[in-house]
């Protein structure tokens, strides 16, 4: 079907790579003949490659549903390639209008190190204005998107990397090759950090991360210079025969690699990042990604080529990782609901949300500001004495969010109106006015509709308050003040619908009605006249009857510390 989720979409190269053995690896000014006419030696072998093209491939044979789309010429080498996809059942959406499809020259030597001489071709014509207009409807059914730093133009990477945040796309790029070698030719250093910068994750290759990591030379401490320095999720750098180095927010490790006979080092790095997409799109733990990625490594290097055979070699992969993984899917075989629920247990799964459920929840007490709910209410009170009013808005989810947190601030004393947002672009901006606080709620921050419907409302004058759980998205940067409510993970069984993300923002959104209520010094008296029927509103009246004095509102000083109290 048209519109099937992929579990990766990649952008990028696609190359046929000729491989030639050689004796040894020549330097500068060294000339060396190759045997063409002894089987086995010197032989021209070409096979499917490129960046990213392989490391789908290892995803693919795992049992990811992966794309790819870019640009290719109508060559007998992208024939090729179309072929190789075809086989393992890549997805393609690619366009055929560019000049000679990419192509590399590899020499291997007999201990299977190898040099590498690349032809871009008609990768490097992909445009940065291409990527949402032609590829942006296929980009948006993945659940991450991967592309390099090795053939691309980097404001094409730009571009792609900036289309998958505003969709709430986790991205993933290969460093391949160092800053020093990509510009000028891909494009200047400060492109180069920006994207770098749009990344979720990084994986450079060794070399890349030392110029990265300004020439440091142990693995882990180059990964935790890079995280640091660009802001990403996690950094994980191969380390050839030493395994990798993991840099993560929750995790800071190496993993050792496993020793198979060595024959082609070529695309060993592919092969690892193909596994750490699956092991992404799983959801293991750092320690089970690194071991899965360097057991596809050491599959890559013990055969010549970079790009998977076939199928059979999970097998081989499995066997080296130790453990069994997800059931994998091949073209025409897809996984049915049925086979994936006979392996759980629902009771198991809901005991185990409840867990993960509260332990968010705990985790997010802990991590919100109440500075920013002060701030918060202060800006609220601020708008009403200046005849201001409050709105929520939010898309998908957050809309119910909004529509819930709407009423509830109504029923404790502060007037606010729900904001749909779509409709904000079509004539709603008139229900806010100028005076007005709109509190607009994302987890991620980067949705597409809500950013244009947040810009809008800034333009128009009014005060923006983020609800959202990336204090770094695009939401946060244009609101005036934002509330932090980070949640890791979703819960169930895929990990993928927003179940705890949604508590999250109705805990704070509740906690902010608490502060807007005490701020008031809201009534049982108040409170018993708003709600004039049910069971809430005859509580309040009896309440109200058996006291003995009164009511009088309460002084309250807008603090954390009160909050707290």
């Amino acid at each position: 079907m048209a519109d099937t989720r992929l579990d990766v979409v990649g952008c990028g190269s696609m190359v046929v790579d000729l491989f030639y053995r050689t004796p040894r690896i020549v330097s500068a000014d060294e000339k060396i003949v190759l045997d063409t006419h002894r089987a086995g030696v010197g032989m021209e072998r070409a096979a499917v490659g490129g960046v990213v093209l392989n490391h789908l491939g290892w995803a693919r044979i795992l049992g990811l549903e992966v794309g790819i789309c870019g640009k290719m010429g109508d060559d007998r080498h992208g024939e090729f390639l179309r072929d190789g996809m075809d086989r393992l059942g890549i997805r393609h959406h690619l366009t055929l209008d560019g000049g000679s499809s990419s192509f590399s020259t590899v020499f291997v030597d007999g201990t299977g190190n190898r040099a590498i001489y690349m032809v871009r071709g008609a990768t490097a014509e992909l445009k940065h204005q291409e990527i949402g207009r032609r590829h942006g409807s296929f980009i948006r059914r993945a659940h991450l998107v991967s592309t390099e730093i090795s053939q691309l133009p980097l404001r094409t990477v730009i571009a792609l990397l900036q289309f998958a945040r505003r969709h709430s796309i986790p991205t993933v790029v290969d460093v391949d090759v160092p800053p020093s070698d990509a510009c000028p030719v891909l494009g200047t250093r400060a492109e180069l950090d920006r994207a770098l910068a749009l990344a979720t994750y990084l994986k450079p290759a060794k070399s890349a991360a030392r110029e990265l990591a300004e020439f440091e030379r142990d693995a882990l401490k180059m990964a935790d210079v890079i995280r640091a320095r660009y802001g990403s999720r996690a950094v994980v750098i191969t380390d050839g025969e030493r395994g990798c180095a993991i840099a993560a927010r929750d995790a800071s490790l190496r993993v050792p690699a496993f020793r198979v006979r060595q024959v082609d080092t070529t695309g060993a790095g592919d092969a690892f990042l193909g596994a750490m997409l699956a092991g992404l799109r799983w959801k293991l733990g750092w320690a089970r990604i690194g071991r899965l990625g360097n057991a596809a490594g050491a599959v890559c290097v013990s055969r010549l080529g970079a790009f998977p055979s076939g199928f059979e070699l999970r097998g081989e992969i499995v066997n080296l990782y130790g453990e069994r993984l997800p059931v994998a899917t091949r073209p025409g075989r897809p996984r049915s609901a049925a086979a994936a629920a006979a392996v759980l247990d629902p009771v198991i799964e809901v005991k185990r949300f409840f867990d993960r459920s509260l332990s968010e929840l705990g985790r997010l007490k802990n991590r919100i500001d109440l500075k920013d709910i002060s701030r918060a209410v202060a800006m609220i009170r601020t708008a009403e004495a200046n005849q201001g009013r409050v709105h929520v808005t939010g898309v998908g989810k957050p809309e119910h969010v909004a529509r819930y947190a709407a009423s509830l601030f109504c029923s404790v004393g502060t007037p606010a109106t729900f904001l749909h947002a779509t409709e904000t672009l079509h004539g709603s901006l008139g229900q806010v006015d100028r005076n007005d606080v709109v509190i607009a709620i994302s987890n991620s921050g980067n949705t597409s509709e809500l950013l244009a419907t947040a810009t809008a409302i800034k333009e128009h004058g009014a005060q923006l308050i983020a609800v959202t759980g990336n204090r770094g998205s695009e939401l946060a940067q244009i609101a005036d003040l934002v509330i932090h409510a980070p949640v890791k993970e979703d819960g169930g069984v895929l990990g993928l619908a927003p179940r705890i993300s949604v508590l999250g923002q109705v805990y704070v959104l509740a906690a902010l009605s608490v502060a807007l209520e005490v701020g008031r010094g809201l009534t049982l008296e108040e409170y018993s006249r708003w709600h004039r029927a049910g069971a809430l509103g005859e509580a309040a009246r009896i309440m109200a009857a058996h006291q003995t004095r009164a009511p009088r509102k309460l002084k309250v000083v807008h603090t954390a510390r009160t909050l707290r109290q």
